[in-house]
């Protein structure tokens, strides 16, 4: 149902399909399935996430999956009653995203650009560093998912054009746009790419041996985190989805308007798009501070 009728894609169906597993053998381990488990049940089963150690977010996520399916399940008369529909899920304040500055963005890029300069490297080494440049720079000038960039088809770098068409979540497709560096960055990668003579014909923009033919998002990630090491920033502070919050956070903090943001990022609902008002709100204080005549006194 929600890969037909709601449009999810593969991540999402995987991450649905490992919670509801999880759910059916803690259910089966009592003696019951989803067909009849009590409300009791399922309250038993989520106090248990809870002492395996999953998080708040973790444990909404998996009532979530529990949720959609008891619906399912009482819509199409497979069950007289809904034992899900009463449960609570865990309190959780919403955490504000990880944000770099535009100065640790511009120092990674520093970096990768210097890694690619290297006289006194691999032809292999060179690639990858290329790829790099060619990930932040698409990335940090997109805001995209990092599953939407992984699958950018090679012919996106082979049209000079502003505007890329992205295919996000649900199948939903929007535009974004493309600056000056993220356009040369695509043109350098694929030039290098084919003087070496690396996966000619392949249809991706960044090619593997994957089983999807294109860069995994694992291992953009640890590459990513390798080049933080480099550029002499924590690790654990940089991911392709903080280069996302830091598009988003510098758009509002130079005038962007939430709505145009929403847009940029994909995000069905502009509650999804609220967890940045904490920017817009510094912005405000910074525009009464600095452009009210009575801001000082008092």
């Amino acid at each position: 149902m929600i890969a037909a009728e709601r449009g999810a894609g593969k991540n999402t169906l995987d991450a649905y399909a490992r919670d509801l597993a999880d759910v059916s053998d803690r259910l089966a381990a009592v003696g019951r399935s989803v067909l009849d488990a009590r409300t009791e049940d399922l309250r038993a089963y989520l106090a248990g996430l809870t002492a395996r150690g999953f998080k708040a977010t973790s444990v909404a996520r998996k009532l979530s999956a529990v949720r959609q399916l008891c619906r399912f399940l009482y819509a199409e008369g497979h069950r007289k009653d809904d034992p899900a529909a009463m449960i609570e899920g865990p309190r959780r304040g919403r955490a504000l995203p990880k944000i770099l500055s535009v100065a640790e963005v511009d120092r990674l890029i520093e970096t990768a650009r210097a890694l690619a300069a290297r006289i006194e490297q691999s032809e292999g080494e060179r690639l990858r560093a290329l790829r790099m440049i060619c990930l932040l720079e698409v990335l940090y000038a997109t805001g995209l998912r990092v599953s939407e960039l992984i699958a950018l088809p090679a012919a996106a770098a082979r049209r000079d054009e502003r505007m890329l068409v992205v295919r996000g979540k649900g199948s939903k497709e929007r535009m974004v746009i493309l600056n000056g560096a993220a356009r040369d960055a695509m043109k350098d990668w694929l030039g290098a790419l084919a003087a070496a003579g690396r996966f000619e014909g392949s249809r991706w923009l960044f090619p593997s041996f994957s089983e999807t033919g294109h860069l995994t998002r694992q291992h953009a990630a640890r590459e990513l985190k390798d080049l933080a090491i480099a550029a002499g920033l924590r690790p654990d502070k940089v991911s392709p989805h903080v280069l996302r919050h830091a598009f988003a956070s510098h758009l509002l903090q130079n005038g962007a308007d939430l709505r145009s943001v929403q847009m940029l990022l994909g995000h069905a609902d502009i509650s999804t798009t609220q967890i940045y008002t904490h920017v817009l709100e510094e912005r405000l204080k910074s525009l009464v501070r600095d452009l009210h005549p009575l801001a000082d006194e008092g």
